[in-house]
């Protein structure tokens, strides 16, 4: 018995004196392969922001572009109600080709009455011509009484003279009583009466002189008539030219071909002159608006090339070159511009708007591009 513990105290104190050896901290062990991922993940992030930096250099990027295309609104030029709806929402259309027809009969009616004016008109001339004629034919008259009586009164100046010579010589007669009371009384009458002929005659010239003048008047103010109708005439030749343009404009036709965006339009609706009714984008051509901070615009230039990525066409980029700059800021065009004078400014980065346009047109991406697709930009600074 003591035998046995004497044992377990033997192996009792052996495990004791074995503890603290087992207490003692491992040495720590270096990690290789946490150092190679560490250098590797170090030295990839400085090439790629290096790479980063460097390209940052030599381009300028935004996202916030546009396409834009040519819109020409279709703008009636005359009131009246919609007659009919030639064409449908997104249709290609020529130049030329009817898109709304308007009522026309009231400006139907208007030519006529401009027409029936202008007769009128025309009528008022015939009537001033006819006139002057007449009063041009007076002149002639008036001027042939005039030589009439000149020849009158040059034959009442001879029977003058002739009555007075022979007055004279029976006045002389009478002194020595050769002759009668009675032949001397007929000879002072004759006298006196070749006279009163000669100044009736004078008077009368002067009547007729003065009526040639009235009738010359006459004439002057017919023929100012006929200035003034022919002037009418004009005028209604103008009212009827207006008359038929407008009724031509209650055709309403396709100013350039394209695409017709929605058509809002219905028959029976009364339309406005100059009421926007819908838009033709134009088929001539699109381009890209790239608005960007006025902090990337220290080296770009106008010819610089230009990487256009589609967000509707992701697996093809497009060329293209900075075609412009805008003359102002996005800010300005607002409708309401932000006015720094008021006193409460706030300093806020500005873009200014740039227009890219395609180096190939007629690439068939770019023929399906629409405007307002977003677009991301990439320039290539030089």
């Amino acid at each position: 018995m003591e035998t046995q513990v004497n044992e377990v105290r033997s192996a009792s104190n052996k495990t004791g004196n074995a503890a603290p050896q087992d207490n003692q901290p491992p040495k720590k062990k270096t990690n290789v392969r946490f150092m190679v991922i560490l250098a590797i993940l170090v030295i990839g992030g400085s090439i790629f922001g290096i790479s980063k930096y460097v390209y940052a250099l030599h381009h300028e990027e935004t996202d916030n572009a546009q396409i834009e295309a040519n819109l020409s609104p279709v703008i009636p030029r005359v009131s009246g109600y919609v007659k009919s709806v030639r064409v449908k929402d997104n249709q290609q259309v020529q130049k030329g080709d009817t898109l709304i027809v308007l009522d026309d009969r009231d400006l139907q009616i208007k030519l006529e009455q401009a027409e029936a004016a202008l007769a009128a008109a025309k009528a008022n001339v015939g009537v001033a011509q006819a006139n002057t004629e007449a009063s041009q034919a007076n002149i002639v008259t008036s001027r042939a009484n005039v030589a009439t009586v000149d020849a009158q009164i040059e034959a009442a100046k001879v029977n003058v003279w002739r009555a007075t010579q022979d007055y004279e010589r029976y006045a002389n007669l009478i002194k020595d009583h050769s002759i009668t009371q009675q032949q001397y009384e007929q000879a002072l009458a004759a006298k006196q009466t070749a006279e009163r002929q000669l100044q009736v005659l004078q008077e009368q010239k002067a009547y007729a002189a003065q009526q040639t003048k009235g009738v010359a008047s006459q004439s002057n103010a017919t023929a100012r008539q006929i200035a003034a109708a022919e002037a009418a005439i004009k005028e209604k030749e103008a009212e009827v030219d207006n008359a038929k343009l407008n009724l031509s404009y209650t055709v309403i036709t396709a100013p350039e071909a394209g695409n017709i965006s929605k058509v809002y339009v219905q028959p029976g609706q009364y339309l406005q002159a100059g009421q926007s009714l819908f838009s033709i984008v134009l088929d001539n051509s699109v381009w890209v608006v790239a608005n960007f901070k006025e902090t990337q615009l220290d080296k770009m230039k106008v010819g610089q090339k230009v990487k256009v990525h589609v967000d509707a066409f992701p697996e093809k980029d497009l060329d293209a070159h900075v075609a412009s700059f805008s003359p102002a800021t996005g800010a300005r065009f607002a409708l309401l511009p932000p006015d720094n004078a008021t006193g409460n400014f706030v300093k806020v980065v500005q873009r200014l708007p740039v227009r890219i346009e395609f180096d190939n047109p007629n690439d068939p991406v770019v023929k399906q591009l629409r405007a307002g697709l977003n677009v991301d930009v990439d320039v290539h600074l030089d």
